[in-house]
């Protein structure tokens, strides 16, 4: 890998400033002439078919512009749209909500898990039954490696369904210009959303812009095209105006996604030196009217073991449906297996991370694949392990005194992160020395202006202060969604890729200005030198002067070669602190050790850590959403009664990264790291319950009643 000046350091990002001031353009802050507002019409019901709907009264409405019916002819859910309407103002556009007459016939309904699987339940969809197996996968003999174990252990995991709560709701704005439509959208995939918006409304890809310039994130939930960008849309054409559709906190808890619940049984054979020998995974996942999370690739790749089967299950309810929350299916999956892995250590009497450290493998599919392009976990391990003081664990589970007992926890974690062949990125070079760096990506939060600059400012000699990010346009070069941990890995190469041929250009250029071969040019300090007579040398905007007019360089993210496994791997360890008599648990301190290959910009990575980490707290100990099973409504569809973490319950967190080189994976060597410190903390903190109190919590979120009524079974034990 080649040695990088500014990769890999400390940069403060380029639009921090504009940021933290209130000037940076977030969608709530465009304003439009002639703007109308949109709102949307929503079921009241979990499930019934629409007999008849009116639209008259609310078409006759002062200040009423458009209303459109949303072509639906059954509700699945409290809060499917139904229809929608565009006015001058929203008190307006909600007084015409009310007069839209729809006569509804309710139908049965199933809003839980338990109750949809049971015989004779209320069927969420005609044709299909409302459990479905989603994985069915097996390698060697399961029923064999059981029997060759010394200890055979089975337990069960649940996790409930966590609601998206970005800060910045979703939301959209529509405007026609003859027949060509700009989108402003919340999103994290503004492509996505305008081939969509394409197909939907019959007209080419290339009449549709969307544009995306800043956002209070997305965690998932903002990856597609949503009902209200389309009826933005819809609404515009119909009226000639601009119409605007932000939705509401309530509207955000119901309609847009939700991490699925799970329900895991684990059975494992080991042998006495710590071996697997067989795992087996049963898993009911809850995902409302859409599919729930496959939680089975931790455990079908991260430990060496030769029999394995996995049996996986989505369970449709009348609820919203579900949408990929920050690693999806390995959040869940990561919870169950890891703390399972404790348990087990445990009933043979080992230290737990030997036991991870027993069955490690540089091959993927439980070492029965191909190897890993890389894989630095165990170099997490031992750093990790270090920094937390490992060895002052309880060697016994809950062998400590007194009510507020203290304890040490670890979870191991692997996703992808690879990144996407065929993503573009252009690096302009002006006559006055001006560099614009283009790709069609989104910063939904995370830094990604700023990693642009650093790779291309690295690249040419420059500062990430002396280029111009142009992104957040549908209408640039082609990139990826920004979610699966994808968006370094994908649009950092690229932008490498084209920097290093603008580079290139220059280097020949000024070869015949200093007369030496351009092998025998670098760029550094801005300015480009020979190598054997430094003293020889001409600035990069003297250099630049040359080129007579502007001057394109096209990047892209290349293949990556065949015979690997492309995956990030982490550790978190965890200290705890558990009042025995309240059942409160207190997070004191979190050591983060993550390989996500080269880091590009070292203060946005551990910004990434800490807000996983904070995140995943949260889910740990306060977040799930609460339905009433009687009448299938949300309880708690806001900010006041869906409790998360804030600054009081967030740890010391200290991230670690390693130095892993992965020369397969692309030119920078570079990995995703958005979503893997939101993967094991659950875990880490369960096991470090458990090592504290000497009973596993094996439900999140694990709130004070749970772990008094785990120490009273225990007591009764």
């Amino acid at each position: 890998m080649a040695k990088f000046n500014i990769i890999g350091r400390d940069t403060l990002r380029i639009d921090g400033h504009k940021i933290v001031t209130g000037k940076a353009p977030f969608l709530n802050d465009i304003r439009l002439r002639g703007m109308l507002v949109g709102k949307i019409l929503r079921s009241p019901h979990p499930h019934a078919e629409i007999v008849s709907i009116d639209l008259s009264k609310a078409k006759s409405l002062p200040g009423v512009k458009a209303v459109i019916g949303l072509d639906r002819e059954k509700t699945r859910y409290i809060g499917n749209h139904v229809a929608a309407v565009a006015a001058g103002d929203e008190q307006t556009a909600e007084k015409a909500l009310k007069l839209i007459e729809v006569e509804y016939k309710p139908l049965p309904y199933v809003v839980s898990a338990e109750k949809s699987m049971e015989e004779g339940a209320p069927r969420v969809y005609d044709k299909r039954p409302n459990v479905e197996k989603i994985r069915d996968e097996k390698r060697g003999d399961v029923e064999l490696g059981f029997k060759e174990a010394d200890v055979v252990l089975e337990r069960t995991y649940k996790t409930a369904i966590e609601i998206h709560h970005p800060a910045e709701t979703h939301g959209s704005i529509a405007k026609w210009e003859g027949d060509r439509l700009i989108v402003w959208d919340s999103t994290q995939a503004i492509h996505t959303v305008r081939d969509g918006l394409a197909r939907i409304l019959g007209i080419p890809a290339g009449c549709v812009t969307v544009i995306k310039r800043y956002m209070g994130a997305g965690f998932g939930s903002k990856l597609g095209l949503n009902v209200h960008t389309v009826s933005a849309a819809m609404l515009a054409k119909q009226t000639g105006r601009p119409v605007k559709i932000t939705l509401t906190r309530k509207e955000n808890s119901l309609c847009v996604g939700n991490r699925p619940a799970s329900l895991q049984t684990y059975k494992s054979g080991v042998k006495k030196d710590g071996t697997l020998t067989a795992l087996s995974l049963i898993n009911y996942t809850t995902g409302g009217v859409k599919r729930g999370d496959r939680c089975s690739e931790p455990l079908l790749d991260v430990y060496r073991c030769p029999n394995l089967h996995v049996k996986e299950y989505t369970v449709f309810t009348n609820m919203g449906g579900s949408r990929p929350t920050r690693a999806p299916g390995h959040v869940q999956g990561t919870f169950g297996l890891e703390g399972f892995l404790d348990e087990l250590a445990n009933e043979i009497g080992m230290d737990p991370l030997e036991l991870r450290k027993m069955n490690y493998t540089t091959k993927n599919r439980g070492d029965t694949g191909v190897p890993y392009s890389s894989k630095g976990l165990d170099k997490c391990y031992e750093l990790g392990a270090e920094k937390i003081g490992w060895h002052r664990r309880n060697k016994t589970p809950g062998a400590g005194q007194g009510s507020t007992r203290r304890g040490l926890g670890m979870s191991s974690q692997i996703f992808w992160g690879d990144g996407v062949p065929g993503t573009l990125a252009d690096v302009k070079l002006y006559p006055d020395g001006s560099v614009d760096v283009i790709c069609g990506t989104q910063d939904i939060g995370c830094g990604t202006r700023t990693h642009m600059a650093v790779v291309a400012a690295d690249t040419l000699g420059l500062q990430p202060k002396d280029i111009t990010i142009k992104l957040g346009n549908s209408d640039y070069p082609w990139a990826p969604i920004s979610g699966g941990s994808l968006t370094t890995p994908s649009v950092a190469p690229a932008v490498r890729d084209a920097s290093l041929k603008a580079a290139d250009h220059l280097k020949e250029m000024a070869a015949k200005k200093l007369k030496v071969s351009g092998k025998d040019i670098s760029l550094q300090d801005k300015k480009l030198a020979d190598k054997n007579n430094p003293e020889n040398a001409i600035s990069f905007k003297e250099l630049t002067r040359d080129l007579r007019r502007e001057t394109v360089f096209h990047g892209e993210r290349k293949g990556m070669p065949d015979g690997f496994a492309y995956n990030t791997f982490g550790a978190h360890f965890v200290e705890v602190e558990v009042d025995t008599e309240t059942g409160q648990i207190k997070v004191l301190k979190v050591v983060a050790a993550h390989d996500s290959g080269q880091i590009i910009n070292t203060k946005t990575a551990e910004s990434q850590v800490i807000g996983g980490v904070t995140q995943g707290v949260s889910t740990a100990l306060f977040e799930q959403r609460i339905v009433d099973d009687t009448t299938g409504t949300l309880v708690n569809p806001n900010w006041r009664d869906y409790k998360i973490a804030t600054s009081m319950d967030t740890p010391e967190i200290i991230p670690i990264f390693v130095d892993v080189d992965d020369p397969h994976i692309n030119i920078l060597g570079t990995k995703g790291l958005g979503e893997p410190p939101r993967i094991p903390i659950a875990a880490a903190i369960g096991n470090a319950v458990y090592n504290a109190i000497g009973v596993h919590i094996r439900e999140t979120p694990m709130t004070p009643d749970k772990v008094l009524q785990a120490l009273k079974q225990k007591e009764v034990i």
